[in-house]
Parts: C-alpha cells; sequence; structure tokens
C-alpha cells in the first residue's frame, strides 16, 4: 500500500480578508474533490489572508499510480489556479510505502 501526500502553497494576490480567501480555498478544495476523489484540506496559514497551503492525499497499491494522480492534481491547480484566483507557489510530493 502506497500514501501519497502532496502538500500545495497557494498565493491569493486578490484577497483582502479571511472570507474572501476562505471563499477561495473552499471553492477550490470541492472541486479538486469533485475532479479527482481525493482527500484535500487547508492545513496550514489559516490566518494569513494571501497564504493558503493545502494538503492532498490518496492511497494506491502502486506508488506510480499515487505519483500520477498527485501530479495531475498539482498541474490542474497550476493551470487552472482557483479560477485563476489563486497562484500555485510551491508543491511538494510525498510517497509512504507500508
Amino acid at each position: 500500500m502506497v500514501i501519497g501526500s502532496l502538500v500545495l502553497t497557494l498565493h491569493l494576490p486578490e484577497s483582502q480578508s479571511l472570507k474572501a480567501k476562505r471563499q477561495v480555498v473552499s471553492s477550490l478544495t470541492a472541486r479538486m474533490r469533485r475532479t479527482f476523489n481525493i482527500a484535500v484540506a487547508e492545513v496550514d496559514s489559516l490566518d494569513s489572508w494571501q497564504l493558503a497551503v493545502i494538503g492532498v492525499t490518496c492511497v494506491s497499491n502502486d506508488g506510480r499510480h499515487a505519483e500520477q494522480m498527485l501530479r495531475k492534481v498539482a498541474d490542474w491547480v497550476a493551470e487552472d489556479g482557483g479560477g485563476g484566483e489563486a497562484l500555485l507557489t510551491r508543491q511538494d510530493i510525498e510517497l509512504i510505502r507500508l
């Protein structure tokens, strides 16, 4: 079994409040769940208006499949960027084999 972990750091340049940030992050994470059937949550920088750190995870029986899935998610976020409201600044992938 392989557990894949992806941490995405996003910059939200247009966000001027926590409420605005939550709208962007909530919309983005909901679309990620629907599109990829993954577990996703905001995991850090919860009080920052223009910074969001999102954690994504998947479970697979094949490490290549888990890594490909997470790379697709990162590429999708980089291209879509929360409807253009978020810029992907960093991505970190880790695979844990059990």
